[in-house]
């Protein structure tokens, strides 16, 4: 995975084919008409499985050591950041360099506004927003705006 991202963010805007190539490889669980920009950084990329038409802006991180699942037409906005790796939160377990990850969904028509982050264990509803700038730390029903950190209810859409 790491080769393979370095060659995508290395990668020219007029080498589409190229992109086409490197993100059938490394992200090989992707819907038809992904449009991702580079840069973009995962754990894997094969545990993330994306529906049709997702997508994202630049400089987003997966760290998709459980599965991030992302709906169909879901916008993930610049430097958005979605966490399925955490850590003990005992200090001796932590300190041995164990490592878990907590499996994230994101629903369909889903907007997640640049630079929030999505932490393990989330699931977010069809059709809901996250403002720019957000923490998602829990379960989001269908059809809500949320912003903030952490962040909070605002309205139903």
């Amino acid at each position: 995975a790491r080769l393979l991202l370095k060659e995508l963010n290395e990668s020219r805007e007029d080498q589409p084919e190229k992109r086409e190539s490197i993100l059938k490889e490394l992200l090989p669980n992707a819907g038809i008409g992904l449009w991702l920009q580079p840069p973009f950084y995962c754990d894997y990329g094969t545990n993330i499985i994306l529906g049709e038409k997702v997508f994202f802006n630049f400089n987003c991180v997966l760290l998709d050591v459980a599965t991030i699942t992302v709906g169909s037409r879901t916008l993930v906005g610049p430097n958005v950041q979605i966490y399925a790796a955490t850590h003990p939160v005992n200090y001796v377990e932590r300190a041995a360099g164990l490592e878990y990850g907590k499996p994230i969904v994101i629903g369909e028509d889903v907007w997640i506004g640049g630079s929030a982050v999505i932490c393990p264990g989330v699931t977010i509803g069809n059709r809901s927003i996250i403002g720019a700038g957000s923490v998602v730390t829990k379960n989001i029903p269908d059809g809500e705006l949320w912003v903030g950190n952490p962040a909070k209810f605002v309205r139903k859409l």
